[in-house]
């Protein structure tokens, strides 16, 4: 997923919106009107009227953290299982449904939660929310409908990951980097546990989690407040609430040691090397830091600017792409990601050598006061940008609430960006890129193939919790 916090535009929206940086205190991302109904459901409306469309999300606080062990991929199954039909939509009719009316639906599962969603036309929404809400409490699955989705999982997990060398490489770092995590298991789980899910299981989790009260309606578009309550009192209102077990949430031990993971593949047409380290996010470890971290990401590898790309694409010619990436919203620990890929003939231990050697300026030197700014004006400047699309909102709206984040914190995200100081992020470097405590990846081409016959790939491509 990418996250409007982590992206970088052009440089007249840069100028144009960098006024925001030294703008006083205020609520100025998505400007979103609440309300919770008597059954516990969270409710955020986001009004923006440019054109007669909304966005609606349900989105519920349960992912695949929260499996039992031995359950993995269940989560996301249920995901899948969800579209097979209630008393009054039949198998497969939902999507089918909203088609017809002209809009178009999914759905996606990460570690921390699942979300549904519909784009339509204002006059559609109320269809949509009277389905979602029928599937929320009554969900139908016979055993062919379930064995039929399940082969259709497997499926996924070998075309999207057995048959990707870069999301191979992603899932073993990963379950390297979390020691005690539920993180370390993927997301679409593992291909014996995935096999042995039984409909029971898939039935008991719907019924544990899925209820009013785990979950947030998020509308965008054009709607209001006011529109809304009732038909969400309706359709919503109506569903009874549900005793929801707490979220069990693990303790990451210190890691000591530095790990290596080398993946060597035939279907490699790019080597690239990755490293993973351990980072807090918003709701574990330093919270103080995630800030100053979104901002250190931005300078490392955050676009074209960015230290790493200046370096090693434009100065030196020895990459053909360089990035970073940090996202804080998680229940547990995050990750401060940064990834490369050699032009031909560059081998990959000299790029990183390169990478720490400017890593370790970093920590040395510190961040210029300049450089610290321009890289907020960029933050701050792409968020305000993605106030213009309708789902961007409901999604940084929806993923902050489902993992324990209030509204005002999403609002003042602009503020807390443009408060970090050089210093702050110096800290939050130092706390963070730590070696020692990190895992390498590689990923290499297989030598006795051909290299005209590989496909290309880039540094980051397979590392993603988010499944659809």
């Amino acid at each position: 997923m990418t996250s409007v916090r982590l992206s970088t535009w052009g440089a007249t929206l840069l100028l144009a919106l960098s006024a925001l940086v030294a703008a006083p205190a205020q609520a100025r991302l998505f400007d979103p009107e609440t309300f919770t109904l008597a059954n516990g459901m969270e409710v955020v409306v986001i009004p923006n009227h440019r054109t007669p469309i909304v966005s609606h999300m349900v989105w519920y606080k349960v992912g695949a953290a929260d499996e039992v062990p031995g359950k993995s991929g269940l989560a996301h199954l249920l995901e899948h299982l969800m579209f097979k039909g209630t008393p009054s939509v039949p198998p497969g009719e939902f999507s089918k449904i909203v088609a017809r009316n002209g809009g178009r639906d999914n759905a996606f599962t990460t570690s921390d939660f699942t979300a549904y969603y519909q784009n339509v036309a204002v006059d559609r929404l109320e269809l949509v929310m009277k389905m979602e809400a029928d599937r929320m409490k009554n969900l139908v699955l016979d055993e062919a409908n379930f064995r039929t989705e399940l082969a259709v999982v497997q499926e996924e997990r070998r075309s999207r990951v057995d048959n990707n060398p870069a999301a191979l490489l992603a899932e073993q770092m990963e379950a390297t980097l979390f020691l005690n995590s539920p993180y370390h298991r993927p997301v679409i789980g593992w291909e014996k546990e995935i096999a042995a899910l039984t409909r029971d299981d898939a039935l008991a989790f719907y019924h544990r989690w899925y209820a009013p009260n785990n979950a947030i309606l998020v509308i965008a578009g054009d709607v209001d407040a006011a529109t809304i309550r009732p038909l969400a009192e309706k359709y919503y209102g109506g569903l009874d609430r549900a005793e929801i077990p707490a979220r069990a949430l693990t303790h990451e031990p210190p890691a000591r040691a530095a790990r290596r993971v080398t993946l060597t593949d035939a279907r490699v047409g790019q080597p690239s090397w990755t490293r993973l380290y351990l980072a807090p996010s918003d709701n574990a470890g330093d919270k103080t830091l995630t800030a100053p971290l979104e901002v250190l990401a931005e300078v490392v590898g955050g676009g074209s600017t960015s230290r790493l790309f200046r370096t090693l694409v434009v100065d030196r010619g020895l990459a053909a792409s360089a990035s970073a990436a940090y996202d804080s919203t998680a229940l547990d620990l995050s990750t401060f990601r940064i990834g490369v890929s050699p032009r031909p003939g560059v081998a990959l231990d000299k790029l990183e050598a390169l990478v720490d050697q400017e890593l370790d300026r970093i920590l040395k030197q510190g961040v210029p006061a300049e450089e610290v700014e321009r890289a907020k004006t960029r933050l701050v400047a792409g968020s305000a940008y993605g106030r213009d699309s309708l789902h961007t909102g409901a999604q940084v709206l929806g993923e902050a609430l489902a993992t324990g984040q209030s509204v005002a914190e999403v609002e003042s995200w602009p503020d807390r960006i443009t408060a970090v100081t050089p210093a702050e992020v110096a800290r939050a470097a130092a706390a963070v890129l730590d070696v020692k405590a990190s895992v390498t990846g590689l990923l290499l081409p297989d030598p006795k193939v051909p290299p005209g016959s590989r496909p290309a790939m880039s540094p980051l491509a397979g590392f993603t919790r988010e499944l659809h």
